[in-house]
């Protein structure tokens, strides 16, 4: 199942970053052995869970994938990863350059193993940039990159949004870099070492569309998208509550004032000429909220599916899982997980008509395929209980 089916991982990452891009590749269908500390992974202690080291968080990062435990400091343990290694397509890891060369699973140790591996490490920062080597966590990158002083702009006071963003887009960004470096694999033979810099490519995500007067040179203005940051656009109040409510384009504008009996707001602006109307599209945005105010959010999502305009409800956390639409595509999944009984999983979103991608082995327990995969390599039961040790 699924388009990488055939393609083993062999999966060094640990807490959020690694484990989100290892698992996108295990939804896809590779093979990936999660090689653990025989301790394991520290996100598993981290959140709600029903038993010791098998926290929800864990287990939506970690689905789909094989874990094997190892002491990587005695001979046999390093002797069963390399031997892995060998079998593998892919190895990723979002280890420190020195901790993993120390460990002797660097690039040149492994590519002696198998030339043919593609080899990505994902980075706190750019090994050839002069924070190369630093400790970088989610909070560390977001502040670097810029994020948390654009989520504090308008009270200048900087914060994190609520969510490990820095940890996630990078983990995707390094899916995206393995399976970019395994179509040349394919198509060659060769394998490659790959770098994905968490802080750069946050830094990239970040300014795609802040670069503003500084995207010139010499530069033509400050920085920053203004329809963002000074354009007032947040969730609309109404009479009992709030929408995410965009009208966006001239017909928009047009037929949301008029609908409403405000022809005059759409007279007093030139809609009609979009950088006129970006031009003051914070006094148009106030005067949206002071007309939305004075009706129920039913009435407006009823007005606003009638005129095709975006809106939504603003739904929370809590009862995201609710979303008539997410019920209707089935989105979270209840599995039955042999150690934690009923779990709610978060099934692959991206649909492939010809390979589906769908969740195939509930979240493993600490080295619970150990036996299995090193059995598969011809490894003795004695053998394989020195490599915990």
């Amino acid at each position: 199942m699924g388009p990488l089916k055939g393609i083993r991982v062999i999966d060094l990452t640990s807490v959020v970053l690694g484990p989100m891009a290892t698992q996108v590749l295990a939804d896809y269908g590779a093979d990936v052995i999660k090689l653990e500390a025989v301790e394991g992974d520290l996100m598993r202690a981290n959140g709600l869970s029903r038993n010791r080291s098998m926290s929800s968080t864990f287990m939506n990062l970690n689905r789909n994938k094989r874990s094997v435990a190892l002491n990587l400091k005695t001979s046999e343990g390093l002797e069963a990863a390399k031997a892995l290694i060998q079998s593998a397509d892919v190895l990723v890891h979002n280890m420190r350059t020195k901790a993993i060369n120390k460990l002797g699973l660097g690039y040149e140790d492994v590519a002696r193993i198998n030339p043919s591996i593609v080899y990505c490490a994902a980075t706190g920062f750019g090994d050839d940039g002069t924070y190369s080597g630093q400790p970088a966590f989610d909070d560390v990158i977001q502040g670097a990159c810029g994020l948390a002083s654009l989520v504090g702009h308008e009270t200048g006071k900087p914060e994190y949004p609520p969510t490990l963003l820095a940890d996630k887009v990078a983990g995707l960004a390094t899916a995206n870099a393995v399976m970019g470096a395994l179509v040349h694999k394919i198509r060659s033979g060769e394998g490659q070492y790959v770098e994905v810099p968490m802080f750069e490519t946050m830094v990239a995500f970040t300014m795609t569309e802040h670069m503003g007067g500084n995207g010139f040179q010499p530069s033509i203005g400050p920085a920053g998208y203004s329809r963002l940051l000074k354009g007032g656009r947040k969730p609309t109040p109404t009479k009992d509550g709030y929408l995410a409510l965009l009208p966006y384009t001239e017909n928009h504008w047009k037929a949301f004032f008029s609908a409403l009996g405000r022809q005059d707001l759409f007279d007093k602006y030139d809609l009609t000429n979009r950088h006129e109307r970006n031009k003051r599209i914070q006094e148009l945005y106030a005067d949206l909220r002071s007309v939305t105010v004075n009706f129920t959010s039913q009435e407006l999502m009823t007005l606003c599916r009638k005129l095709d305009i975006p809106v939504t409800e603003i739904f929370s956390i809590d009862n995201i899982h609710e979303h008539e639409h997410l019920r209707s595509v089935q989105l979270f999944e209840v599995l039955e997980h042999p150690t934690e009984g009923n779990v709610v999983a978060i099934r692959p979103t991206a649909l492939f008509s010809k390979t589906p991608s769908r969740i195939t082995r509930h979240a493993p327990n600490i080295g619970e395929q150990t036996d299995e995969v090193l059995g598969e390599l011809g490894y003795s039961a004695d053998f394989i209980l020195q490599t915990r040790k």
